[in-house]
């Protein structure tokens, strides 16, 4: 890896400053990353949206199960972002067999129960490994930044919470005077498909806006862990140091 090439500037940080360098690397290439993603999630969420009427709770729980899958989609971005490149819809197009079609099955299942995915993703999607390299390397990455991890995706849980109960509560709020629903009968019996659609939509649109944060504050950790494990911010001063 050409470290002189990486935009962002690599020092040692906290871990909070790591997740927030993630945040503001979101913000500044946030047209591309959210397009990417975009292109994928929507397509997809409404798919799931389109089954409240077979249940109330599937559309919600599709999402739920998808979202270590869409992640991909932001690493990918993010990972171009962080030399300086914009990403297409062409160049996901272009890899969308490294992007979205490998590792599928533990996508699934035991990254979806992962506390600190947002961590280790960028491991399993960037570096190429397989078999005991790979286990070592995402346990050599996790040594001592497992709790970050953890906590990362307890505040974005939290946060992710807050926003959809926020947006759901939107309904009462911005409904005409003398027309406010009748919150115990939107979860009766007769009004569980409908309501199930509110929550869901709720849900969806909270993950549509916060997914890249929470992906982009794991993906700065990973980096920091790296910069800190193989000593970037040395080699990217002499470097640039040297090329000038």
């Amino acid at each position: 890896m050409r470290v002189d090439s990486i935009a962002l500037r690599l020092r040692s940080r906290s871990n909070m400053e790591a997740a927030d360098l993630g945040i503001r690397l979101c913000q500044s290439a946030a047209r591309s990353v959210y397009f990417s993603y975009l292109c994928v999630a929507i397509p997809v969420f409404a798919l799931f949206l389109a089954t409240y009427e077979v249940s109330d709770w599937v559309a919600t729980f599709g999402i739920w199960m998808l979202k270590p899958w869409v992640d991909r989609t932001i690493v990918f971005a993010l990972s171009r972002a962080a030399f300086g490149q914009r990403t297409t819809p062409s160049d996901l197009w272009q890899a969308q067999r490294d992007v979205w079609w490998r590792q599928l099955l533990s996508t699934f299942t035991m990254r979806r129960l992962s506390p600190w995915r947002s961590l280790t993703q960028p491991v399993y999607q960037l570096e190429g490994l397989r078999g005991t390299a790979l286990r070592r390397r995402v346990m050599q990455i996790r040594r001592g930044q497992t709790g970050s991890g953890m906590m990362l995706t307890v505040v974005f849980n939290l946060v992710e919470i807050s926003l959809m109960i926020s947006v759901v509560s939107l309904v009462v709020w911005l409904a005409p005077k003398g027309y406010e629903p009748d919150i115990d009968r939107l979860f009766s019996s007769g009004h569980a498909a409908s309501t199930g659609l509110v929550i869901a939509a709720s849900y969806a649109l909270v993950v549509l806006f916060l997914e890249p944060f929470y992906v982009a504050g794991g993906f700065a950790l990973y980096l920091n862990r790296r910069a800190e494990l193989e000593a970037w911010d040395i080699e990217q001063e002499f470097r640039r140091a040297f090329t000038q």
